[in-house]
């Protein structure tokens, strides 16, 4: 591990800790971790905390210490670190992360490690999955060793897990582990939170929609977001057993009963076919709604989650494709063939290299939402609803702009946002964290963009 920075780093850290209320032990000299920094997506969100720090100093003094956000990255190499820092460097220019910017030998597999970096830093940025097979023991050390951690999973299987294992002891020590900050689940279960305070009256159920659009050189997703689907999906069965154990009190349904679509349908406000979306948003969004009604006695949304797929060529190309990933991902032989060949059996859109500069450049993502509710001082529970609303999220490349962006102002608000967030740590989706704080009008000031596109109409 490299020595940690001198006496004064020391001093510094000790005074700005007293000055902004925190309880952040003394010695821990950094605000932020980028684990897994030299990985795909990794490299991405060094260049976000690079732009984050750059703002912050030109922002002065604030929550963060003398105006300054005190960062580092993680990994197994130091030479590949440093090669991710000198990427930026070259990438950002004026923004670029300076020799100010720590760098910590670390491994998934070495647990001494992992609780050194998380003794380091207040929050770690946990970049490295699939997180089944890799997130628990840095959730572990964050959690033992008092740090604040955020990852970017999209499997319930784990996120669910580390709320049965983890959430009492977080909750002792004073610690945040939040999940999925990233997209998809930052635009879904924020747009949700979004969409109720936007309407007079009581919201009830929303639809979202996804709709991604790339340019001529098409869309590109690296396979690490494939292998996590194909783990999680063989998986699916454990999702049960797991909800089981944990116990969740039921979430009431509040006035009309949102009807469930079918897996396919024709959408005429999108004059598209649409599907069912099979990511963790639902899973995610439930568990925000059941904290917000057990913790808060908010009134709890009902959601159901689709995604436009476009015409009938689109629709017969995908059914095809996934009826065969939903078979071989039964058979071990099948997962083999799925992870070795992800090209081959998504038509090209997930790569072991990833998209090229030119996809992301020409790709971007809108989210719409379909609200419906009751106006002021109608009853929810003896009436029809009354008043629809229609509200946006609308971003740059999802999978390594927006999700970077979606991460790393997550990671501010865990950081200058104290005083909204839960009274206790533990562990939490995004909106039950978030759900007071300025998250939203961070996002909207990077370019992740939630506005109102038709105002609730009685």
């Amino acid at each position: 591990m490299p020595a940690l920075p001198g006496a004064a780093a020391s001093t510094e850290a000790a005074r700005c800790m007293a000055a902004r209320g925190s309880t952040m032990a003394p010695g821990r000299v950094y605000d932020i971790v980028v684990f897994g920094a030299s990985g795909f997506t990794g490299q991405f969100v060094v260049e976000e905390v690079a732009r984050a720090a750059a703002a912050a100093t030109a922002a002065g003094e604030g929550q963060l210490c003398s105006g300054r956000l005190r960062w580092a990255v993680a990994g197994r190499s130091r030479e590949k670190l440093r090669a991710v820092l000198d990427r930026a460097a070259e990438r950002l220019g004026k923004a670029a992360p300076g020799e100010e910017v720590g760098v910590l030998l670390c491994d998934v597999s070495d647990a001494g490690s992992l609780a050194a970096m998380a003794k380091q830093t207040r929050v770690v940025l946990n970049c490295v999955g699939p997180y089944r097979f890799f997130g628990e023991p840095v959730v572990e050390a964050c959690v033992e060793n008092g740090a604040s951690c955020i990852d970017i999973s999209g499997e319930p299987q784990f996120l669910e897990g580390m709320y049965l294992k983890y959430n009492e002891k977080a909750a002792e020590k004073g610690v945040y582990v939040v999940g999925s900050c990233g997209f998809d689940s930052i635009p879904a279960d924020m747009g949700v939170l979004y969409t109720r305070d936007k309407l007079k009256g009581t919201l009830t159920a929303v639809e979202s929609f996804l709709s991604v659009k790339s340019g001529p050189e098409g869309l590109g997703v690296h396979d690490g977001t494939w292998k996590s689907a194909v783990y999680g999906l063989a998986d699916e069965a454990s999702l049960k057993k797991l909800r089981k154990q944990i116990g969740y009190a039921p979430v009431p349904v509040v006035g009309a009963k949102l009807k469930k679509r079918g897996f396919m349908f024709y959408s005429p406000e999108f004059k598209e076919y649409c599907l069912t979306f099979m990511g963790s948003d639902g899973s995610v969004v439930k568990r925000t709604q059941r904290y917000l009604h057990t913790e808060l006695q908010q009134t709890p949304v009902q959601y159901g989650a689709y995604v436009t797929v476009g015409g009938l060529g689109s629709v017969i190309k995908l059914m095809f494709l996934g009826m065969l990933f939903l078979l071989l991902v039964k058979f071990n032989f099948g997962r083999k063939l799925l992870t070795k060949y992800p090209e081959f059996f998504s038509a090209g859109r997930f790569s072991k290299k990833g998209p090229t500069q030119k996809q992301m450049d020409g790709t971007s993502f809108t989210m719409t939402f379909f609200g419906e509710g009751y106006s002021e001082g109608q009853d929810p529970q003896n009436a029809k609803p009354n008043v629809k609303i229609c509200t946006e999220v609308k971003g740059p490349e999802p999978g390594y702009v927006a999700t970077p962006i979606a991460m790393v102002q997550a990671a501010l608000s865990l950081l200058e946002d104290s005083a909204s967030l839960p009274k206790w740590g533990g562990v939490y989706s995004p909106g039950a964290a978030f759900s007071k704080t300025k998250l939203i009008d961070r996002l909207n000031k990077r370019g992740v963009e939630f506005s109102v596109i038709s105002k609730p109409e009685v």
